[in-house]
C-alpha cells in the first residue's frame, strides 16, 4: 500500500534495499500480513514489519501502535507483548538453547490466559529467527531447537499476540550474542505511546 511504498522509498534514498508490510485493524492479527486492501480508521492498531539490506546484511524490525488514543484493551495487550519480548530477550544466554527464548516469551502470554501452545488467541508461531545475510536464517527461537547460543549469533525476538477478529500486537527487535550476553541492535519500543525509541 501507500505506506509500504513510502518506507521503501526512504530505504532507497539512504542506499538500502528493502521495505515493509503494513497492516491495520483486525489484519494486524495475521502474523504475515494480508494482501486484502485496507483503509486506516481512527482507533486502528497499526503494525509495520520491515527491514532493509546494507552491505550484504539484513535487518528486521516491527513496531505496533494505535492511530489515535489506544483503548484500555489495546494498551493491556501491548504491555503483555512488551513483557513477553523482554522475557524472551532475558532468556537468551550464552551456551543455552535457542528454544529458551520461545519458552520464556510464550510463558508470559500463556500465564495471561492466552494459548496454550500455538493456539489463538495467543502466539501462533515461533518467537524469533536467526538473521544475517538473509532476513530469516536458521537459529529459530522455537520449542525443540536445542542449538546453543554462541558469541556472534544474531537473532530476532518477536513474540506476537494474535486475536483474530480484533487485532494483533508484535514487537520485533534484533539482538546479537556476545561473551557477556545478549545485546540489542535496536532500542525496543518504550510504550504504545512511544513506539519509536
Amino acid at each position: 500500500g501507500d505506506l509500504s511504498g513510502i518506507i521503501s522509498k526512504a530505504h532507497s534514498k539512504l542506499g538500502a534495499r528493502g521495505g515493509a508490510f503494513v497492516s491495520f485493524g483486525e489484519y494486524t492479527a495475521f502474523p504475515h500480513g494480508s494482501s486484502t486492501p485496507q483503509k486506516l480508521k481512527k482507533g486502528d492498531v497499526i503494525l509495520i514489519d520491515g527491514g532493509c539490506g546494507v552491505e550484504g546484511y539484513a535487518s528486521d524490525i516491527t513496531r505496533t501502535f494505535v492511530f489515535g488514543e489506544p483503548t484500555k484493551r489495546q494498551r493491556e495487550i501491548w504491555n503483555l507483548e512488551k513483557a513477553s519480548q523482554s522475557a524472551g530477550f532475558a532468556a537468551a544466554k550464552l551456551g543455552d538453547p535457542c528454544e529458551n527464548v520461545d519458552i520464556a516469551a510464550r510463558k508470559v502470554i500463556t500465564d495471561a490466559g492466552f494459548g496454550p501452545g500455538y493456539k489463538v488467541p495467543g502466539l501462533p508461531h515461533r518467537t524469533g529467527h536467526g538473521i544475517g545475510m538473509d532476513g530469516h536464517e536458521w537459529g529459530n527461537m522455537v520449542l525443540g531447537n536445542k542449538q546453543p547460543f554462541k558469541s556472534g549469533m544474531c537473532f530476532s525476538v518477536e513474540p506476537t499476540i494474535s486475536i483474530y477478529g480484533e487485532f494483533g500486537i508484535r514487537l520485533e527487535d534484533c539482538a546479537y550474542m556476545t561473551e557477556q550476553g545478549a545485546k540489542w541492535f535496536t532500542q525496543p519500543s518504550e510504550s504504545i505511546d512511544k513506539p519509536f525509541a
